[in-house]
């Protein structure tokens, strides 16, 4: 008897999600520049999630972007988007969604997306500008206690697409920042941040300007850095 109560007390629980697997929402949409390594993008995020205990699921479809189907993800992430990727009911609907609670996590062209809508721009936190040719560079990890970049050496060296922006948030918290002296192209100057994160109106949003290659969803280390960015916009960062 103690058992089968045990058994149904375990079955309620799990039907009530209180030991449901999170997931996770992957958005892909382009309308500008489409970067070939989305794909491999979305198969290392998919692995993440196996191996870390949460649901992964993938659209590039703007549709799915109504409250009723985003509350159901711990996280949404913007993966290499370009453009004007929602429109104004849409963008409603995410609004509602995050300030609910939600989680926003941006990669690299995420701050090259809906340029006219102020909104998103202070949710990801900066806006695109330009890159030079892809190099290598130096980045500056400036806070090793976050869950992101805790496992990054002080001095991070890699080859990636370097983005420059004609506008960034006050109001982020800087992780990492490139070194402009290590490579050529620059034009933010001596405060030039490349990872990020912050609450905001009422949701966690996480940005890393890394990303543009297909070699990035292979690099542990990029892994982990992204990794610990999903966990926090999921709001995991202190468990």
């Amino acid at each position: 008897m103690k058992n089968k109560l045990l058994l149904i007390i375990l079955l309620s629980l799990f039907t009530s999600g209180l030991f449901a697997k999170q997931r996770l929402l992957i958005f892909s949409k382009t309308v500008g520049w489409h970067h070939t390594s989305i794909p491999a993008g979305i198969t290392a995020i998919i692995k993440l999630g196996q191996e870390n205990n949460f649901d992964v699921d993938t659209t590039i479809d703007a549709r799915k972007f109504t409250y009723a189907n985003l509350k159901q993800y711990a996280a949404v992430i913007f993966l290499n988007t370009t453009g004007d990727v929602l429109d104004i009911a849409q963008q409603a609907e995410f609004e509602k969604y995050i300030k609910a609670g939600g989680g926003f996590v941006g990669v690299h062209s995420a701050t090259d997306t809906e340029y006219d809508w102020p909104w998103y721009g202070n949710l990801v936190g900066a806006y695109f500008k330009s890159h030079p040719a892809q190099q290598t560079a130096v980045f500056h990890v400036v806070d090793r206690d976050f869950i992101a970049t805790k496992h990054l050496p002080a001095e991070w060296k890699r080859f990636d697409e370097l983005y420059n922006f004609k506008w960034i948030s006050p109001d982020i918290h800087v992780l990492i920042t490139i070194d402009e002296k290590t490579y050529t192209g620059g034009t933010n100057g001596d405060n030039h941040p490349m990872s990020w994160y912050h609450d905001y109106d009422g949701g966690r949003s996480f940005y890393t300007a890394l990303g543009h290659t297909d070699e990035s969803y292979v690099d542990p280390l990029y892994l982990k850095h992204l990794l610990g960015g999903i966990e926090y916009a999921m709001g995991n960062a202190g468990k």
